[in-house]
């Protein structure tokens, strides 16, 4: 039986340092990997392998290129509003239980920066309201 070890979001992009720079400072990513034209950050975790379909981003907005889970959404957004990012989706409580905000990258990529809001048992319930 074949295992999917990693998913890797593959991002387009001129200028790679930049791109490189932009999601080590913001994220606190690693380099594992430089090439010149391509490198590799990650973020040390073992995370789950997920792949996202979608027709639309929810709540009216455009599906993002790349989805983020974070453990504090908040410090985050406060750190890419100070960096003077581009925030495209304004920090909201969303009614599937996710706390989130859209911001584009240097290669205009956006991201959905999430963290989830409280147990997973406030999610169903929410879920369920739906």
């Amino acid at each position: 039986m074949m295992v999917v070890r990693r998913i890797v979001v593959d991002i387009a992009a001129d200028n790679v340092a930049e791109l490189r720079r932009f999601y080590e400072a913001l994220f606190a990513l690693k380099t594992v990997m430089d090439q010149g034209w391509i490198a590799t950050l990650a973020a040390g975790t073992d995370g789950p392998v997920q792949i996202s379909v979608a027709r639309e981003g929810g709540s009216g907005t455009a599906v993002p290129d790349v989805s983020i889970e974070v453990d504090d959404v908040d410090a985050l957004y406060a750190k890419a509003r100070s960096r003077g990012h581009t925030i495209v989706y304004p920090l909201t409580d969303e009614p599937w239980g996710v706390r989130r905000f859209y911001l584009r990258d240097p290669a205009g990529k956006v991201l959905n920066i999430l963290s989830h809001i409280g147990d997973s048992h406030e999610v169903d319930h929410l879920l369920s309201q739906r």
